[in-house]
């Protein structure tokens, strides 16, 4: 409730407040765990990297099935993701050059995961020489230290990570959203806290049903309904538009507009959705297709790209007109 409150009330005082707090937040999430990674590395002293190795060893027989899991996972990773990758125009709104978004993004993703994975590898690694178990929950971590300091410092810093994840992956996506699809309607603040209503039932729901089916088949899930979105977005500018659009129709919902379509729906896309969509969320869903879980997000968005393509390439632009 505490976070939940903290949440809707950053988020009504706007974007320039939401940075602010990201700004300090993302660091001292950092700080503190570089801290414990130093700490518990420290302490487990030269028994950490052989550690690491009883990490990476599993428990596969071959080698392909080593890789098959390790794919599933960086599937599992890229669906986590989904939502914000399809809402990306919600963040660049916000810089002034490519060069920053482009920057941002190598920072922020590939360079900033790394990173993270790196200390968190070594702290799961040390927790398996001093508690005999890989522990790779923080909170399970600070528990068994039982240290009264360590407790505040780590409920402040997972407080911290929790209002500033959901704020950026949960709340800002939904609430330009809503804002767009019914700009009359509902304001970004409002579409803010429609949001927070909806997750909060959510939260509650959370340890008595979600958590059941499993927080991967739950993000699994999730993202292979989006999936085909990302899939069709891509393959609509790049394939399809030819990275041309008419900025002004754009924002038209005039008859006849280039964007108007059928009554104002794409109806080639939402069938290229529906299908592909219902073929990836199988993967999760379908006990005969449980191998291809990790997969669903990877699965559905080529579907999605692949139909839409198939039902829209008469409609493709010229090269000619994709170069004025």
């Amino acid at each position: 409730m505490i976070v939940w409150l903290f949440q809707i009330a950053i988020f009504w005082q706007g974007i320039d407040r939401i940075k602010h707090f990201l700004n300090w937040a993302g660091p001292l999430v950092y700080v503190v765990m570089l801290v414990l990674m130093i700490i518990v590395w420290y302490q487990a002293g030269g028994e950490l990297i052989p550690a690491i190795g009883t990490i990476f060893s599993g428990g596969s027989e071959t080698s392909g099935s080593s890789i098959a899991a390790f794919m599933a996972i960086v599937g599992t990773m890229v669906a986590y993701f989904a939502a914000v990758v399809i809402n990306f125009g919600d963040f660049t709104r916000f810089v002034k050059t490519e060069r920053q978004m482009k920057l941002g993004n190598l920072l922020g993703l590939p360079l900033n995961v790394a990173f993270f994975s790196f200390i968190a590898l070594i702290i799961t690694a040390g927790t398996l020489v001093l508690f005999g178990e890989a522990l790779t929950n923080p909170a399970d971590i600070v528990e068994r230290v039982d240290s009264l300091p360590l407790t505040i410092i780590a409920a402040l810093t997972f407080f911290a990570a929790t209002v500033g994840i959901n704020l950026v992956a949960n709340f800002i996506p939904p609430a330009y959203d809503l804002a767009n699809l019914f700009p009359s309607k509902i304001s970004f603040k409002m579409g803010g806290l429609i949001t927070a209503v909806i997750a909060f039932f959510v939260g509650a729901l959370w340890l008595s049903v979600i958590s059941q089916i499993g927080v991967p088949g739950f993000v699994n899930a999730l993202g292979a309904i989006v999936a085909p979105f990302y899939g069709i977005i891509v393959v609509d500018y790049y394939l399809i538009k030819r990275q041309h659009l008419n900025m002004q129709e754009l924002f038209s919902s005039a008859p006849g507009s280039a964007y108007y379509y059928v009554n104002g729906w794409n109806t080639r896309a939402l069938i290229a959705f529906g299908v592909a969509a219902m073929f990836s969320l199988s993967t999760v869903l379908v006990p005969a297709l449980s191998s291809l879980g990790g997969y669903g997000w990877l699965i559905g968005a080529g579907l999605g790209g692949l139909f839409y393509y198939g039902l829209m390439r008469q409609f493709k632009a010229e090269p000619v007109l994709a170069q004025q």
